[in-house]
């Protein structure tokens, strides 16, 4: 038998039978749409974790941290041994101060730090208004200041853009030599906010380093960045740095622990999914049984007109492949719809009780695709058996059939 005339008779049920392969489809993509839906979700809320993380510099960093007992504590000569460690392109320290902070007429308490353009890139923190240090920029920024978004909440400022221009100053609480108090301290200047980053856990306010080195005297850093040059290094670099006795964490190691948790997640989604699927599968299946009772005298015809057992088989077959996979597609067209309904649902929800929008649903293209592939599939095996059954009619039994 030729192709065409394949393609012709396993597509001939669109005309014989309309509205059961119609429901037959829809049945199929209603299971397909519940799996599309609830992996996308987990895609989505696995986005929503990461979206912070900003690849390549920030997957390449350790984060560098005295230990409780202080036992050592990051010098400028500890931060000298760190940079002369084998394989570390850069290190990038953050100095932090207890602090007032004089914002709008209003005073809070904060920390003051200093820290190098390049320690933003190292750790991933983003703009969510203004922008960032940088170091083209660096000789503009001695006057400014970069505040984090908790400590515009400590003022009650909701838009961060309206902070952007307008000018802090402080107070800062400096350890007395030999003494565990502390003397306050008035800055000389005032600074202007040229950004807000997205930090959210902790109030603070962010100038360069050398301009907080300029008017106090830094002895020792609170945290350091490490700049690795490659991935395959991380491990040894990490290891060295605590030879000294640091503790040391890296994104990517966290980046990765996340997304294995996440692949979890989508997988016990997908079997929730998978559930609504079989059922789907076990209906089709049901229907193509029903289609080979009442074709069973069109078997014999073909039959006896020459067509071959292997003929009927690949017939049965590809219309069940044909059914799955506008199953699939119908399904996709379902998930992505009610996962874009649910996240436009609440997504007003959150606005409108002072929260942002977010992209709780996410389909990768490759997932798609598997998920137009996989219902081809199960088409297909719902489709053997029938198959199977039509091919092996007797072609006078078949022809005498009622």
């Amino acid at each position: 038998m030729r192709v065409q005339d394949i393609a012709k008779l396993s597509t001939r049920m669109f005309k014989t039978n309309p509205a059961r392969t119609w429901l037959t489809i829809l049945g199929m993509g209603v299971g397909t749409g519940a799996v599309v839906t609830l992996v996308g979700l987990g895609f989505g809320l696995q986005n929503i974790i990461l979206e912070q993380i900003v690849l390549g510099d920030t997957l390449l960093s350790l984060n560098v941290t005295p230990p409780p007992a202080r036992s050592v504590v990051l010098e400028p000569q500890t931060v000298q041994q760190l940079r002369e460690i084998e394989h570390v392109n850069d290190v990038a320290p953050l100095a932090s101060f207890a602090a007032l902070i004089t914002f709008d007429g209003l005073t809070g308490n904060t920390f003051l730090q200093g820290a190098n353009p390049n320690y933003f890139k190292y750790t991933g923190t983003a703009a969510v208004a203004g922008r960032l240090f940088t170091e083209e920029t660096a000789a503009e920024d001695v006057n400014s200041v970069i505040l984090t978004q908790a400590m515009l909440k400590l003022f009650e400022v909701e838009d961060p853009e309206t902070a952007i221009g307008k000018q802090v100053a402080f107070r800062v609480f400096v350890p007395v030599e030999g003494s565990t108090e502390t003397q306050e301290m008035e800055l000389k200047k005032r600074y202007t906010v040229v950004g807000i980053s997205s930090e959210e856990s902790r109030p603070g306010a962010t100038i360069l380093l050398d301009e907080l080195m300029s008017q106090l005297v830094v002895e020792e850093y609170e945290r350091v960045q490490i700049r690795v040059n490659d991935v395959d290094n991380l491990d040894q670099v990490s290891s060295s740095t605590i030879q000294l006795g640091f503790n040391v964490t890296a994104l990517s190691k966290t980046v990765e622990q996340a997304t294995k948790i996440f692949q979890g997640i989508q997988a016990v989604l997908a079997v929730f999914g998978g559930i609504a699927l079989v059922v789907s599968a076990i209906g089709m299946f049901n229907t193509m049984t029903v289609t080979l009772l009442e074709r069973t005298g069109e078997i014999g015809i073909m039959r006896t007109l020459g067509a071959s057992s292997n003929d009927i088989k690949i017939l049965f077959v590809s219309e069940a492949v044909i059914v799955g996979f506008l199953g699939g597609l119908v399904g996709i067209g379902i998930g992505i719809g009610v996962g874009f309904s649910l996240n436009t649902l609440l997504n007003i929800l959150a606005t409108s009780n002072g929260g942002k929008a977010v992209a709780l649903f996410a389909y990768p293209i490759p997932f798609i695709a598997f998920i137009a592939s996989f219902s081809a599939v199960v088409g297909f095996l719902t489709g053997i058996f029938p198959a199977r059954r039509a091919a092996a009619l007797n072609p006078l039994d078949a022809i005498r059939y009622k």
